[in-house]
């Protein structure tokens, strides 16, 4: 019987799957079986694989062969079973040495012409395979990615002759290069594009700093969609570690480019029409959905409430644990998401509460019913709610730009405070809680006095109370003062809750 490696991941947690072919005699013509819980995708590997040999001008022995994909218990999904189960054929024809494979990870599907074709989890199966002293054989389009784990024993074969030959000696598979890895990408958007909106911009600017969630309010075309766009443009840099948490993120859902990693912080704007599952993650192959995509990153929802509201639910859990468990019939799969979560809407659903002008005649009532689509925990959960004015026309100059701070500027704040958070706590002002809050966030006798009448006053809940002091911690560090001022409560105050009254909305 031959064995060989491969992996499979379910969330960020890789089970090692032994691969064994066994050739039993005593048939008149072969027969191919595959054994353990599978997918349709790898029950099919048994008519590539024939196509390939066929290919190959080799053909199976009069005997039954048989493809155990062991634990059997854990369902295998996909078609990058398709190189380690042919592998193994090889072996058992005596085409490959066994011993010599052994010492690999195997992973990738295989075309009708033996052709190695890309799949998806290359980057977190190189980092599996390297920490457990396996070398890795994958796709030849997708060496490049296998590096990026700082991995050097590694074969990527673009047909499945260059790997016979390299076995044989007769040909050498060179080390994949490993791409310059560039410490972020350009962006051609920038905050002094965006005129006016002073206040909104304040609050976007403290949204950075301490990685809080952010809600905006107001008519259409008042910048709600501008503001939250040019976000990543004043986000700091991100981590060695962050980069390669989230590529592995990408890497299993299928959309890291093998010639780079995800060095800028992820930026996904949702459409209002996506399903539970889309933002979630999920499907058959368990896949991480929005949420984990944005981790590290920005998820941004426009037009609020016109998301299903069992949806938006979804988010509660994650944006407290910064993890989501997807659960399905046979897997489970745990995915990262701290995401910092930049919501807009417009408050009522012809955007013009207020205009008289412009407003329908339902207003106010149909304000009330559009903006009580979004539940009171989901909006407890979001720290700052602002709210985002039509901008005068006397402020819309042309080439007016040098006047407005660029995201470059506002950038080297946020940098430098988050800098200070990441020092004091290990983690962004967002993230603190419980006895961590009552360390960092200290108040004195005088501000808790005027913290608890403000509370009491505005009805917020213990949620609300512990978010008015993570902000105010980070209004205080974007101006370098480690002890936390009565301002710093007035304004993160000012921040909670949305603004109603404003437009009528009692």
């Amino acid at each position: 019987m031959i064995s060989l490696n491969s992996v499979i991941f379910n969330g960020m947690d890789a089970t090692p799957i032994e691969v064994q072919v066994q050739l039993s005699s005593g048939l008149a013509k072969p027969e191919f079986n595959i054994i353990g819980l599978a997918d349709r995708a790898v029950k099919e590997s048994a008519e590539r694989i024939r196509n390939v040999l066929s290919a190959l001008n080799l053909s199976l022995p009069p005997k039954r062969l048989t493809v155990n994909l062991s634990p059997a218990d854990v369902e295998k999904t996909g078609s990058q079973f398709d190189l380690p189960i042919l592998c193994g054929i090889l072996c058992a024809i005596g085409i490959l040495p066994e011993a010599e494979l052994n010492k690999y990870i195997i992973v990738g599907e295989v075309g009708l012409s033996g052709t190695i074709v890309k799949t998806n989890g290359i980057l977190p199966t190189s980092v599996w395979a390297n920490q457990h002293n396996y070398g890795i054989i994958c796709p030849g389009d997708q060496g490049s990615e296998a590096r990026w784990a700082g991995h050097t024993n590694i074969l990527a074969p673009f047909h499945v002759l260059e790997l016979i030959n390299h076995f044989k000696g007769t040909q050498i598979l060179p080390l994949p290069e490993t791409p310059n890895l560039e410490s972020g990408q350009k962006s051609n958007l920038d905050m002094s594009e965006v005129h006016g909106q002073t206040a909104a911009k304040r609050a976007l600017e403290i949204a950075a700093a301490g990685g809080h969630a952010m809600l905006m309010v107001g008519p259409p075309g008042s910048g709600k969609t501008m503001l939250a766009s040019r976000l990543p443009t004043i986000l700091p840099e991100m981590t060695p570690e962050e980069i390669l948490e989230t590529s592995i993120i990408y890497s299993i859902a299928g959309q890291l480019n093998d010639k780079s990693l995800i060095t800028t912080r992820p930026f996904r704007s949702v459409h209002h029409t996506s399903s539970a599952v889309s933002l979630a993650g999920g499907s058959a192959d368990a896949k991480p959905g929005e949420i984990s995509l944005a981790h590290n990153g920005v998820l941004f929802l426009d037009e609020l409430p016109e998301f299903n509201r069992t949806t938006l639910e979804i988010l509660r859990q994650p944006m407290e644990a910064g993890k989501i468990m997807i659960a399905r019939a046979k897997r489970t799969a745990t995915y990262p998401a701290r995401f910092q979560l930049i919501a807009a809407m417009n408050p009522c659903p012809c955007g013009h509460l207020g205009n008289a002008a412009l407003s329908c005649s339902r207003a106010p009532r149909c304000a009330e019913a559009y903006q009580n689509k979004i539940s009171g925990p989901l909006l407890d959960r979001i720290d700052l709610h602002v709210d985002v004015d039509a901008v005068n026309p006397w402020e819309m100059k042309e080439n007016d730009t040098s006047k407005q701070e660029t995201s470059s500027q506002i950038r080297a704040r946020v940098t430098s405070a988050r800098a200070t958070q990441i020092k004091r706590q290990g983690k962004p002002n967002a993230q603190l809680d419980g006895a961590e809050l009552d360390t960092f966030a200290k108040l004195s006798d005088e501000q808790t006095q005027f913290l608890n009448t403000a509370a009491e006053k505005l009805g917020l809940s213990a949620r609300g109370y512990n978010r008015i002091k993570r902000i105010a911690r980070t209004i205080a560090d974007l101006r370098n003062s480690e002890e936390i001022d009565i301002s710093d409560l007035s304004e993160a105050l000012s921040y909670r809750p949305i603004n109603r009254g404003k437009y009528g909305v009692k």
